[in-house]
């Protein structure tokens, strides 16, 4: 059988129009020959998720998004075309996550291994996502944001209020007192020249203070050791026993004990005391007024005087 030029050119034009279909779609990430297992999830928001995002589990490529579509309510359904053999619950996740600074949203499917209600072709799973690092970022930084307003906003207001307080007499003021300030600076650093010319002056003498501080600290230490060596323990406990014996002869006085004591205590003794002590002031005066009654030298054999009593007998009776 031959074929007609009109025949070969309709083939022709055939094989190129379905090349040209399938070539269109498979650059847009659609294959017409795939008999891979398509899952669909609802999301409220894919967050710049695009066709042709891998599909990934544990890390692992297993599909592609094969398409995006608005729903009526406003929702977004994303077909999944997955290629793996490996069993998906239909309770696991799909959930979209960033890959990188530049490698775009994808979405990872997170099995639930303990469901074993696996998925068909059709079936569809549960809907995540996760905030990307710009989210994320913007999210964290929102917060601060506020903070950083209301902090300018203080800022404002105190500079408003110190300008509002710092009025011409203030500036003058704050002027005066810096350039007393720079004065007092002044006159420290000319001390502080006097004071070096002083040391430069003295330097020798200082010298020799520095050096009978030294002799002085090593006399201090000899001192010390000298302590050290000596029996401390034995003085103060000799001490102890001295200071408990002062302590129990006062005691014993304060009771009225010896002959400290009854001076002290015994009233009848100091009387006798205070007696004794008038008799012999009046024996002092009347040897001193009648000499000779006591010592009488005679010798022409005269007749002693009759003794005569004091006339000032202070004796109490």
């Amino acid at each position: 059988m031959k074929l007609t030029k009109e025949i070969k050119t309709a083939i022709l034009v055939i094989v190129s129009i379905i090349l040209f279909i399938w070539g269109y779609n498979f650059l847009k990430g659609k294959n017409l020959f795939d008999n891979s297992n398509k899952l669909f999830v609802v999301y409220e928001n894919v967050a710049g998720l695009a066709t042709s995002a891998p599909v990934t589990l544990n890390g692992l490529t297993i599909g592609k998004v094969n398409s995006i579509t608005i729903n009526p309510d406003g929702k977004l359904l994303v077909e999944l075309h997955i290629t793996t053999d490996f069993p998906i619950a239909k309770s696991s996740i799909a959930e979209i996550y960033d890959s990188g600074l530049v490698g775009g949203r994808q979405i990872a499917i997170k099995p639930n291994l303990q469901d074993k209600n696996y998925t068909q072709s059709g079936d569809y799973l549960q809907a995540s996502s996760k905030l990307g690092l710009t989210d994320a970022l913007a999210q964290q930084l929102e917060p601060l944001q506020d903070k950083i307003q209301k902090l300018l906003d203080n800022a404002d207001v105190l500079f408003t209020n110190v300008n509002g307080i710092l009025d011409n007499q203030t500036k003058q003021n704050l002027k005066n007192s810096i350039a007393e300030l720079n004065n007092t600076l002044s006159e420290f650093s000319a001390v502080s020249k006097n004071l070096n010319e002083i040391v430069a002056t003295n330097k020798t003498k200082l010298g020799s203070v520095i050096s009978n501080f030294d002799k002085t600290s090593a006399n201090l230490v000899v001192m010390s050791d000298s302590l050290a060596k000596a029996n401390l323990g034995q003085t103060v406990k000799n001490l102890e026993k001295t200071l408990a014996s002062v302590d129990k002869l006062m005691a014993e006085m304060e009771q009225g004990k010896g002959t400290m004591g009854k001076l002290m205590k015994d009233e009848t003794m100091y009387n006798n005391f205070s007696k004794a002590s008038n008799e012999l002031e009046l024996l002092l005066q009347d040897l001193r007024l009648n000499p000779t009654r006591y010592v009488n030298v005679s010798l022409f054999g005269k007749k002693n005087k009759p003794y005569v009593a004091p006339i000032n007998d202070t004796i109490k009776k």
